[in-house]
């Protein structure tokens, strides 16, 4: 089984960073679930856009239903410019970086 079949399809990248996007919250949560159960100190979530907030919920059910005992680590916040053939400038896309550390 692979790593996409355990997560349910959330995207995770092999530096123990999930990426949050469309599917439901609990795939996400599942998929930082999976990469503390195989090892990991510490586990980043990363959003853009829209998906802020879901990134948020994740963080928050993966520590409170789940991963009792684990802190939050650093939070980065930004704001990055995407080209659009649209507009001339582009598009300014918020972002998050959610890391969670894994308790004592």
């Amino acid at each position: 089984m692979s790593k996409d079949q355990l997560n349910m399809g959330a995207t995770i990248m092999e530096d123990n960073t999930v990426y949050i996007g469309r599917k439901p919250s609990m795939n996400y949560v599942l998929a930082v679930v999976t990469q503390f159960n195989a090892g990991a100190e510490r586990v980043t979530v990363k959003a853009r856009g829209k998906a802020i907030s879901k990134a948020v919920d994740v963080a928050e059910i993966s520590r409170n239903r789940f991963l009792k005992g684990y802190d939050l680590g650093e939070i980065k916040i930004g704001t990055e410019n995407v080209e659009d053939e649209e507009r001339e400038g582009g598009i300014n896309v918020s972002w998050i970086e959610i890391v969670i550390n894994k308790g004592i």
